[in-house]
């Protein structure tokens, strides 16, 4: 069966982008940058990925299929980018987001869960959630793996890694690397019962 990975960027007091939205507060390239185009190659967005020589041509090798909250999808809009994956299947969660301005997207209006859980068990590679908190909060129950690229920030205020209320989910360590750049890549799998 397939998994689903929540694999993002935060702060050291856990937000995952700045109250407008805004990611420019993270450390980009640097290390730790080598280390994703390592182990997830299919993060890098379609815009940028012809500027690492040879990865256009690379099969995916991780993920073949991203989820997007409407926040983050709407802030790659903002940017220009109607399909910001297209080496990916792409899906925006949202229940109030009308069409896509892409056919390559998909907006998911109904449950989340019930979506991701039908996305499981589907063959192919594993499904990579890549914000925003709301999202996040919403799947939590399905994310099986937690990768935090944490940099060394604090911004006080933005959109925090899951946007909910209190509810306690244990994780477990797998691995953490700290990077000379600062940032700490930690994995977490979700405890099991």
């Amino acid at each position: 069966m397939r998994s689903l990975t929540y694999f993002i960027a935060a702060t050291l007091d856990g937000f995952i982008a700045s109250p407008d939205a805004e990611h420019t507060m993270f450390l980009e390239g640097e290390d730790h940058g080598a280390w994703v185009l390592d182990h997830m190659p299919e993060t890098l967005p379609t815009a940028v990925r012809h500027l690492v020589p040879g990865l256009d041509e690379r099969d995916n090798e991780r993920f073949d299929t991203v989820l997007m909250g409407r926040g983050t999808y709407e802030r790659g809009l903002r940017d220009g980018h109607t399909s910001p994956y297209q080496h990916l299947r792409q899906y925006v969660v949202s229940s109030g987001l009308e069409d896509s301005e892409d056919p390559a997207v998909e907006v998911v209006r109904d449950d989340p869960l019930d979506f991701v859980r039908t996305l499981k068990k589907e063959d192919g590679l594993d499904i990579w959630l890549c914000g925003g908190g709301k999202a996040a909060a919403a799947l939590r129950d399905e994310i099986d793996e937690l990768i935090v690229k944490i940099n060394p920030v604090v911004i006080g205020s933005g959109v925090p890694l899951f946007d909910s209320g209190y509810s306690p989910q244990r994780y477990e360590v797998v691995s953490g690397r700290v990077f000379d750049s600062g940032v700490t890549i930690m994995t977490y799998a979700r405890a099991r019962s």
